[in-house]
């Protein structure tokens, strides 16, 4: 140890910025000096963790920790390739960079859970993801030369999840937290289950990636177009009794926990999330495919208690992870600038810089939020935004048409289709490729042109008429559709969708529906996600709930469409319709077709409420 601690020392501490740190580092081992070591956390396990020190700093820099379960991925010479790839930025600044595998995985010591609960703190000896984050900051403390005393960490999707575990009970010395697109529930509203609807191609995917071995696996598919290998998997419970075997935990864990209940409570962050101790950036993506509701619900969950205003979000234009790379467009988009750029120059560096190493405060608006389709970075004092926004409703009226003026007619007036489980609405085109692997359009299905779906005679369109100037609508859309069902279950799905117009310059763009907001809900949850209950057959009922948050221009000439729709497969596994405990353990009878009516009465009038820009 006193050898690693005077290697440090001697490649740490020197006088002066060099011109090889001020730029990006085409060779880390250039710039850094590479520590490979063994963190011992207080139960005796020791994790993996590289540590890169600068070489040529003028005083004592801060930590900045990013903690994996996917495996440290580094150059020939030992760096990490993040170094010279989505932290360049952070480099140019100047830190002594900690990446980690976390316990269980590649070359870390102990045994991985999936998303491991919060410890109990009545045991002294109990751990978790985040004590192993407070013991390593105390190792490196003590053992790494040249440090100032703070720490900050950050990380997206899973590492973002961990970034949330370290700040419920945060080291003295963490003074900066970044969770980016974080798991905040897993039953809610993130990875596995949106709304208590399972997110199955996703869910079956990811167990077998994190739980066939150490390292990352990809389940093996024998179709080309995954859309119809699910659909001959038949029932959930065939996964283990074709497939899995009882062998992964989180498929078991699935299948025992059908509903939102102490288990999933348990795991779900954001309900240990106290007031906020530790300034906080969170970090969200509009068409995040996989992580969208945790940083909302994180943010919300720290802004109710933060006294100190050390909390921020920022949104803007990207899928999961993408402001780690180029942001300049996405899918079909463009924005007219690298948004991603701006986002690690002017948001993330300024952050941690200021909060780290006593730089001018960072002067980050409490929502810093980009614009879509008037391609533009706005900010507001809450978020959601209030000042200068006016509560409207989206109304679902006769002929598919969509109003702001509420429906006149009958008061039973209502549209009606027939969802068949045998043949569900495909969530992206086809073939659907698998999740992970060369050709796969994952990343990028919620932009998606969905007139792949409309005219089906299982989807309902409402449209409005073209738009005579700018629409602004930002904050939360709720969805509140008065509906029934033949069965006993239903899932219901909303999308609020832009309709590019005919005659749009960018013949790509020409008639384009892009989904600016959607969500699935699964009826049995209407009145409790822990105590779900049958519907009454043809009795219609309200089923309210979020689409989450935008903050899109619908321009001139664009037209707004909503559309409807109970299956979306296989990102969310088939609702059998007949209710049934556990849909985990349906059988083959028990999948029937059901008639659907959403209403559009006076008395029963399907809308969205939106916030609308005022004029």
């Amino acid at each position: 140890m006193k050898a690693l601690r005077l290697l440090i020392c001697c490649s740490v501490l020197c006088a002066a910025v060099s011109p090889l740190f001020a730029q990006r580092a085409s060779d880390p081992s250039q710039t850094f000096t590479a520590i490979h070591a063994m963190v011992p956390a207080r139960d005796g396990v020791k994790l993996h963790t590289d540590i890169f020190a600068p070489k040529n700093a003028a005083g004592p820099l801060p930590f900045l920790i990013t903690r994996t379960p996917y495996g440290l991925r580094n150059d020939t010479n030992g760096f990490a390739l993040t170094l010279r790839g989505a932290y360049r930025e952070l480099v140019e600044e100047g830190f002594i960079f900690v990446f980690q595998d976390i316990r269980g995985r590649y070359k870390s010591e102990g045994e991985f859970e999936m998303l491991r609960p919060p410890r109990d703190r009545r045991d002294a000896k109990a751990i978790d993801e985040g004590t192993d984050t407070y013991d390593t900051i105390e190792w490196l403390l003590k053992n790494v030369p040249g440090n100032n005393g703070r720490a900050g960490i950050l990380g997206i999707s899973y590492p973002g999840w961990l970034v949330t575990m370290a700040i419920i009970e945060p080291h003295p010395a963490l003074k900066a937290a970044s969770p980016q697109a974080p798991v905040a529930d897993m039953f809610l509203g993130d990875d596995f289950h949106h709304n208590g609807a399972f997110r199955l191609s996703y869910g079956f995917e990811y167990a077998a990636l994190l739980e066939t071995g150490r390292t990352n696996y990809s389940f093996k598919f024998d179709k080309a177009d995954t859309y119809e290998w699910y659909l001959a998997l038949g029932p959930l419970r065939n996964a283990n009794a074709k497939h899995f075997k009882g062998l992964l935990p989180t498929w078991n864990n699935y299948v025992a926990h059908p509903n939102y209940d102490a288990f999933w409570q348990r795991q779900a962050a954001w309900q240990h999330l106290r007031e906020p101790k530790v300034a906080t950036l969170n970090v969200a993506g509009w068409w995040d495919q996989e992580d969208f509701y945790g940083p909302l619900q994180t943010y919300a969950t720290l802004e109710k208690r933060d006294t100190n205003n050390l909390n921020r979000i920022v949104i803007g234009p990207w899928k999961h992870g993408s402001w780690s790379g180029g942001g300049s467009s996405l899918g079909p988009l463009q924005f007219g600038s690298d948004t991603a750029r701006y986002f690690r120059e002017k948001v993330q560096r300024t952050f941690f810089a200021a909060l780290l190493k006593d730089k001018e405060s960072h002067g980050l608006p409490e929502a810093h939020t980009f614009q879509t389709g008037a391609n533009k970075w706005t900010s507001h004092d809450t978020w959601p935004p209030k000042n200068g926004f006016t509560e409207r409703k989206l109304y679902f009226r006769e002929g598919g048409r969509l109003f702001f003026d509420p429906p006149t007619g009958g008061d039973k007036d209502f549209d009606t289709y027939i969802s068949d489980p045998a043949r569900p609405v495909p969530y992206r085109t086809r073939p659907i490729e698998p999740t992970y692997g060369p050709g796969s359009r994952w990343s990028e299905w919620l932009l998606e042109d969905q007139r792949h779906v409309h005219n089906r005679p299982d989807v309902l369109s409402y449209e409005s008429e073209p738009l005579t100037e700018d629409t602004v609508i930002a904050g939360e859309a709720i969805a509140h559709l008065f509906a029934a069902t033949s069965g006993s279950d239903s899932d219901w799905v909303v999308k609020l969708i832009d309709v590019f117009p005919d005659d749009h310059p960018r013949r790509e763009m020409q008639g384009y529906q892009l989904m600016v907001a959607n969500e699935v809900f699964r009826g049995r949850f209407r009145k409790s996600f822990e105590k779900p209950e049958p519907l009454r057959p043809n009795v219609p009922v309200e089923f309210t709930w979020s689409l989450h948050a935008l903050n899109h221009s619908f321009q001139k000439g664009h037209r707004i469409m909503v559309q409807v729709q109970s299956t979306w497969f296989p990102v969310i596994d088939r609702n059998p319709q007949r209710y049934v405990k556990n849909i985990f353990e349906a059988e083959e009878r028990d999948f029937i077709t059901a008639t659907q009516r959403v209403y559009r009465s006076r008395k029963m009038p399907s809308h969205i409420a939106v916030t609308v820009e005022s004029r």
